[in-house]
């Protein structure tokens, strides 16, 4: 696991940094920015970025005239915001964050007065980097300059005459402006870095698979287009009645939303579920509201009520989730009894493995002796499975009740704890479509 260190001299990276992401085993890379130079924007194997300030902070590749207040920012920096990788800017690093987004008018600095303290606001209570975190250490100084930031920046640290003394940009990036090069030693920020370090562990295989789609989102439906009649044919097989809901999970630019929706008609509802906001936006591009709503939501947490579902479409999915099992159980609980949930790939698994070089793998998941077993003690009774040249296909239908193995009992599926969708992600290898 990996954070990239971004600064713009060498010995910038202050050893509370590297100290405590080590302790928390993070390995710790570091990218130099020049003046005028561009940085590599490759975010594979990149689980996080940590920037720092400096002497050249005002003059980074896409920023502005010595403010730092432009609307570009390195590409790495945008790239990372646009696949929500984690991101803690410190002290000046902090201008390189705000460019990064679109910015709103800054915030007067008020009165210079050294003395004053800086605060947590209420909105850090409730935030995921900040959430219990003590109160910041009298001896860090607040930073005394205005800040033009994105106008969605939610603010978690402030002083009286020197606001946004701390903030988060839409999901993933933090700013904390008092921290500088000094402040970093101070035992708060060994405990924010800290902080940091546990969520980007947390976070680490939904970022490697947002960053592999997101660079490849504007180019999906393009590339696989062809695939679209295969896609209409699985759905054939699901046989929804009209009126019921449909969700094409892990729906990637959302190629089996118009034929769901031809399926459960115009009384019906279809949900597009996946975690890449990128893929999602360029779903919307191809017109796919027109047949359902869109959802940024984790696979194995979904935001619905349970029983409330009669048909889950999902292609390419299952077999590279971190834990397909409990996938399978979450599926369950929110489909209704008789639900139909079809398992699809426009291969057969002779042809991708064929494709990929190496034979078939006994312990496949998606192999009939396996996947058998996995869908019934989810609550799926297995009703069709077919392997063959041009297509993967597995049906089966919620019976009600899914046998949990670690307890050793039965359990109903309505267990009243849905989920709220979270930024959260499966692993890259065909996760979204």
């Amino acid at each position: 696991m990996t954070v990239v260190v971004v600064q713009h001299a060498p010995g910038e990276t202050p050893p509370t940094v590297s100290r405590v992401l080590a302790a928390a085993g993070v390995d710790t890379r570091t990218l130099l920015l020049k003046d005028g130079e561009e940085p590599s924007a490759d975010l594979d194997g990149v689980e996080g970025l940590i920037v720092l300030g400096g002497h050249g902070a005002g003059n980074v590749p896409g920023a502005g005239s010595g403010s730092g207040e432009a609307a570009g920012g390195p590409a790495l920096l945008r790239d990372a915001l646009a696949a929500e990788v984690p991101v803690l800017a410190l002290g000046a690093g902090t201008r390189m964050l705000a460019a990064g987004g679109s910015p709103a008018a800054g915030t007067a600095s008020g009165a210079r007065d050294g003395d004053r303290a800086v605060q947590l606001t209420p909105a850090a209570g409730a935030d995921p980097l900040f959430a219990g975190a003590e109160r910041p250490s009298p001896g860090l100084r607040p930073a005394r300059d205005p800040l033009r930031l994105p106008a969605d920046t939610v603010v978690l640290a402030s002083c009286d005459g020197f606001p946004e003394q701390a903030f988060r940009i839409g999901a993933s990036a933090w700013g904390v402006r008092f921290l500088g090069q000094d402040g970093a030693a101070d035992p708060w920020a060994a405990d924010l870095l800290g902080r940091f370090a546990a969520l980007v562990t947390a976070r680490a295989e939904h970022t490697a698979a947002r960053a592999f789609f997101t660079r490849r989102a504007a180019a999906w439906e393009e590339r696989f287009a062809h695939q679209t009649p295969a896609y209409e044919a699985g759905v054939a097989r699901m046989r929804l009645a009209p009126g019921g809901v449909a969700v094409d999970l892990g729906c990637g630019t959302g190629r089996a939303m118009p034929a769901l929706r031809e399926q459960v008609g115009a009384g019906g509802r279809v949900l597009g579920i996946d975690v890449t906001p990128a893929m999602l936006a360029a779903a919307a591009r191809h017109g796919r509201t027109r047949h359902g709503r869109l959802l940024a939501a984790d696979c194995t947490r979904l935001p619905l009520p349970a029983a409330s579902v009669h048909g889950i479409f999902s292609a390419g999915l299952l077999d590279h989730l971190p834990d397909p099992y409990a996938a399978l159980r979450e599926w369950a609980r929110v489909s209704a009894p008789g639900g139909v949930l079809l398992l699809f790939h426009p291969s057969g698994r002779a042809e991708r493995a064929a494709r990929h070089g190496r034979p078939l793998d006994p312990a496949d998941l998606l192999a009939e002796e396996n996947l058998r077993p996995a869908l019934e003690g989810a609550g799926w009774q297995l009703d069709a499975y077919e392997d063959a040249d041009g297509h993967f296909l597995a049906r089966a239908v919620a019976h009600g009740r899914t046998h949990d193995r670690t307890l050793g009992r039965d359990r109903g599926r309505d267990r009243g704890d849905s989920a709220a969708a979270q930024p959260a992600r499966p692993s890259p290898a065909g996760a979204s479509r």
